[in-house]
């Protein structure tokens, strides 16, 4: 059995993702894999593992999408939760207990949430203090 490029890309671009300490734009993606694949496959690859339910895609504050995989989903697979943008390193990361509740008017129908709050993350907190 012969193997794509694709499930090659695909199995790279996971490997990535899950292995990241923090949120990975497209280009941060493209830059890691090198000229395994193009910024279209990726793209595609992106939004299947999306499909899949193996990421989520979360703007951050300047409105640039970045992928993180998914750890802690609940069975639901519920990304309704906040995210965090540091100001500092540019690290994005999710506040799984942090579940905003709003409501919303009559005949709206939510299908897509994005909770993005920014300031500065506990590592940059941590090595900004004086030893």
């Amino acid at each position: 059995m012969k193997t794509s490029r694709t499930t090659i890309a695909k199995t790279a671009i996971i490997e990535l993702i899950e292995s990241a300490d923090k949120a990975l734009a497209h280009a941060d993606i493209q830059n890691a894999i090198g000229e395994l694949c193009n910024r279209v496959t990726i793209y595609r690859v992106l939004d299947r593992l999306i499909e899949e339910k193996k990421i989520h895609k979360v703007l951050d504050t300047d409105g640039v999408a970045k992928f993180l995989a998914c750890h802690d989903c609940e069975a639901a697979h519920d990304h309704h939760h906040l995210h965090f943008s540091c100001k500092k390193c540019g690290s994005v990361t999710c506040l799984h207990h942090v579940i905003p509740n709003f409501k919303l008017p009559k005949n709206y129908i939510l299908e897509e949430l994005n909770f993005t709050v920014s300031g500065t993350c506990p590592n940059c907190q941590n090595s900004s203090l004086p030893s």
